[in-house]
């Protein structure tokens, strides 16, 4: 098990411990995952899943595969392999039988207004786009749901946690991604992410209309790995004791 890796579960288990005492959900919380995968390639991927005691209040909501999104930007006409799809819900409803989950076009969420209690989406917000993308993919978390529970990695930590590459990130992004391509790390360039700063992740929140938030710096050593943002929408809601004490 590589030092990358622990590292990252030793962070996803401590943003789960945020979620909880941030959020204090109950039996009766609805709660809309946004990022999860019908693929899973470590024993941390679909955290919430692996360890929220109320599955069956959870609705994930999932593009069919990360990489079918992304060619689907660049080609209208790309589409996954039925057997693939098929066998992808065959293996989600056997791991998790309780489970909802639901399939979009990474647009639109498909669900009407304030449906949900929460919306918890972990280090998903790099990889919907660029700018205007993640604006309108905050939205939609703000339309969809009374509170947000979203993290995504600083821009600014050391080293760029998806491809462990030292400093370099810090290059403007086509520079960087020109070195992803000839490092053969190319899978990483281009659309599948777009880091941000804390200031970066200011301007989305306040261009999303998201106004009534508090962000959570998450260190490694001095440095700052990634954010944890915790946000409530315009609809007045009391139904997590973290709320009502006006924490936010």
């Amino acid at each position: 098990m590589s030092l990358a890796y622990k590292v990252s579960g030793w962070n996803r288990q401590r943003k789960w411990q945020t979620f909880l005492s941030e959020i204090q959900p109950n039996p009766e919380t609805t709660v809309l995952d946004v990022g999860f995968s019908e693929e899973e390639f470590s024993g941390t991927d679909n955290f919430l899943e692996k360890h929220y005691p109320y599955l069956p209040q959870v609705t994930a909501l999932s593009i069919d595969t990360p990489e079918a999104y992304l060619h689907a930007r660049k080609n209208q006409d790309f589409q996954v392999p039925e057997s693939v799809v098929i066998a992808k819900k065959i293996f989600t409803s056997v791991r998790y039988p309780q489970l909802k989950v639901v399939t979009y076009d990474g647009n639109i969420f498909p669900f009407a207004d304030q449906s949900f209690d929460v919306c918890w989406s972990n280090a998903v917000l790099e990889h919907v786009g660029d700018e205007q993308q993640q604006i309108q993919f905050l939205k939609e978390i703000k339309r969809v749901a009374k509170v947000g529970f979203i993290t995504t990695p600083n821009r600014f930590f050391p080293i760029e946690v998806h491809t462990q590459t030292p400093l370099l990130h810090y290059l403007p992004k086509k520079t960087f991604d020109r070195y992803l391509h000839f490092a053969g790390k190319g899978w990483a360039a281009d659309d599948y992410m777009y880091l941000l700063s804390l200031s970066d992740l200011k301007r989305r929140l306040h261009a999303a209309g998201i106004t009534n938030y508090k962000i959570i710096k998450n260190r490694l050593f001095s440095f700052v790995l990634d954010f944890v943002i915790v946000f409530t929408s315009d609809v007045k809601t009391t139904e997590f004791a973290a709320l009502s004490s006006g924490k936010y």
